[in-house]
């Protein structure tokens, strides 16, 4: 008991969780989710499913959530650095259209979860970065929905990241400021603007 800290952000639902690492010559070693230690934190959310993917420097996954069965994510980084952002889309939450990112890398350790009724998505920082996250619903083909990653209305300031918004979800002339530029699903150009966006 005691191995994490969790600290509340301005949005209601989201948490940055920091592990107790235990480090010598050798290494380290840290528990990266322990269910006793969330309970006692007040997070009771259970998990169902885990995913990792690895992606290279200037891709950004997103903004995806589900329609029907909204997912809790629990995400961490095991290499490289990420800039991650979660956008609340709960009606009625006061701080609906709101945005909070969060930097993870490999030596920051750092947690963050997403609880559901939330829009997610991050941009790759390094050369290389593998991203693992704990969803509390399983992934339902043809219930993702999006929301396009540079909308003017949320205003979400990606760090590294230049270029003109075009009136769309596409790359454009974004890039980060070594020059590498925005590398975006084809399906991740098509998301619209939170206006005409579903929302919980």
């Amino acid at each position: 008991m005691g191995q994490i800290k969790v600290s509340k952000t301005p949005i209601e639902g989201l948490y940055v969780i920091e592990n107790t690492v235990h480090g010598d010559r050798r290494g380290y070693f840290m528990e990266t989710y322990n269910r006793n230690d969330m309970h006692e934190a007040g997070l009771d959310m259970v998990f169902v499913q885990d995913n990792q993917s690895s992606s290279v420097k200037g891709v950004l996954r997103g903004l995806h959530f589900q329609k029907e069965h909204p997912q809790g994510k629990l995400v961490r980084v095991i290499r490289g650095s990420v800039f991650d952002v979660a956008v609340d889309l709960r009606e009625g939450s006061s701080t609906y259209g709101k945005w909070y990112g969060e930097i993870l890398t490999e030596d920051n350790h750092k947690q963050l979860y997403i609880s559901e009724g939330f829009a997610h998505g991050f941009l790759v920082l390094s050369e290389v970065a593998e991203f693992c996250y704990k969803c509390t619903d399983f992934y339902h083909p043809g219930d993702e929905g999006g929301l396009a990653w540079n909308d003017p209305e949320i205003g979400i300031e990606w760090p590294e990241l230049t270029g003109t918004y075009q009136g769309d979800a596409g790359a454009g002339d974004y890039h980060l400021t070594d020059g590498t530029p925005l590398n975006l699903s084809d399906k991740d150009t098509k998301w619209e603007v939170l206006s005409r966006t579903f929302h919980f």
